[in-house]
């Protein structure tokens, strides 16, 4: 029976633990593991890169593409002991597993006042830390060319230097459920998610904000639809721009988002037709824009106060971005408001839970970020933090006790994670043995599906 090397996870890794872990598997297995810098990160922080095995077909895995998600970190250490433990993963497969372990190391070090525990939602959303849009290193709002995020060249380099036949990037939901998106169709794989998330108790999510108007390929697996350029709200909005995801699309990779809960809600695996789901629209959408009106009018109150806090430039960011994006989220969710353009979809239960959630999400973020610009000012002379904390604890108690959102340990949302990738390794490979290594023919050619209205 396999064992792992490591002792196991209890919390999420940080930057440091991620590197020192690294490095003992490589200490332990100096002929069948290397670990080298691929790049450096904006603040100095070494891009590290973790492989395993000799194999000429490459598999990438990138971890923390976005800072606030930190469960891919101890999803490619698990990755990494199972490929040194299993030679069907390496020699038997003719591959090497090459295994970034932050992709966004300066934002993962910004999370760590909840990275610890004790998890709960109040916690989390307090020393919750995502940059704004044009800082996260997946996206290429400008194209590959225009990519100046050294981060995000870094990624740019190994994919062509590497051309994967596989690239897995690992995300996290903070609350809902389990899913997963794809450059190629490979089928098997939700039936094969569906075992994994059932043996560990994972919430599938059938309808997730991110893919409201994808293509369905199974339960919990969607199409990533082409990219195009768009403004900058559409692209906060709609994931179907130009990203990393799909760079290495001419090598004739297949991409997979592999997304994992934190806190998993029951709700977003009903698929069963909603009752009024126009009255759930009007409701998710009313509340939305009347939460994000409150907070803007906080915003508005505490920015000049908060401006000369350390580093603010990179809180503010974010919060822009939110405020900006939000009341035409709302505008589009709203049955009495929606103007035809892009009508959405038919709705289960599952997406209305989803949208529930996205609304409340961004509303909380918001306000997380808010409260730590106000604590980093080290002033309050308007008295905002009060009613931030009454916010936030309203807002998560809505989460907890409205939604049901209930925690998942971290081993379990890494074994999650790394059973569907190692299902997505299996798939892809054999997809790329006889498809073509060149990319699908045209693919450039199918018209693009708008995630929202602009």
């Amino acid at each position: 029976m396999w064992r792992c090397a490591l002792p196991p996870l209890l919390r999420y890794p940080t930057v440091d633990e991620l590197g020192a872990r690294a490095s003992a598997l490589v200490a332990r297995h100096p002929g069948d593991a290397r670990l080298r810098t691929v790049g450096m990160s904006r603040a100095g922080t070494p891009l590290w890169l973790l492989s395993v095995g000799h194999g000429t077909r490459q598999a990438l895995v990138v971890a923390g593409p976005h800072a606030n998600e930190p469960v891919g970190g101890g999803t490619v250490l698990r990755l990494a002991e199972r490929a040194l433990a299993d030679p069907l993963l390496t020699e038997g497969a003719d591959a090497t597993w090459n295994l970034l372990l932050s992709l966004d190391p300066d934002g993962l070090r910004r999370n760590e006042g909840w990275l610890h525990g004790p998890y709960t939602l109040g916690r989390h959303f307090r020393n919750f830390f995502r940059p704004g849009f044009l800082e996260q290193p997946e996206w290429l709002p400008d194209g590959a060319d225009a990519a100046t995020l050294p981060e995000t060249r870094a990624l740019l380099d190994v994919q062509d230097e590497l051309r994967p036949f596989l690239q897995c990037s690992l995300h996290g939901v903070d609350v809902g459920g389990g899913f997963v998106e794809l450059t190629h169709d490979l089928p098997g794989l939700a039936g094969r998610v569906a075992h994994h998330a059932a043996r560990l108790g994972i919430p599938r999510e059938l309808g997730p904000y991110d893919t409201l108007y994808w293509p369905v390929l199974g339960p919990a697996v969607f199409r990533i639809p082409p990219p195009r350029r768009g403004d900058l709200a559409a692209a906060i909005t709609e994931a179907a721009v130009e990203s990393t995801w799909y760079h290495p699309h001419r090598y004739g990779t297949v991409t997979a988002i592999v997304e994992a809960p934190m806190w998993g809600v029951t709700a977003v695996e009903d698929g069963s037709p909603p009752r009024d789901a126009a009255a759930v629209l009007r409701g998710v959408s009313r509340t939305l824009r009347h939460d994000t009106q409150r907070l803007a009018r906080l915003y508005a109150h505490v920015r000049p106060f908060v401006t000369a806090a350390p580093d603010a430039e990179r809180l503010l960011a974010p919060v822009d971005d939110y405020l900006l994006v939000c009341p035409g989220i709302a505008d589009s969710w709203d049955p009495d408001v929606d103007d035809g353009s892009h009508p959405l979809p038919p709705l289960s239960t599952a997406h209305l839970a989803a949208l529930r959630i996205s609304g409340r999400r961004l509303t909380l973020r918001t306000a997380g970020l808010l409260h730590q610009l106000v604590r980093a000012a080290g002033t309050d002379p308007v008295d905002a933090l009060p009613e931030l904390d009454r916010l936030i604890d309203e807002w998560c108690a809505d989460y907890h006790d409205g939604c049901g959102a209930r925690w998942i340990p971290v081993q379990r949302q890494v074994e999650y994670q790394a059973r569907v990738v190692q299902t997505v390794f299996e798939l892809a490979g054999r997809h790329t043995r006889v498809g073509s290594r060149s990319g699908e023919q045209g693919w450039g050619s199918e018209a693009p599906v708008p995630m929202h209205r602009e």
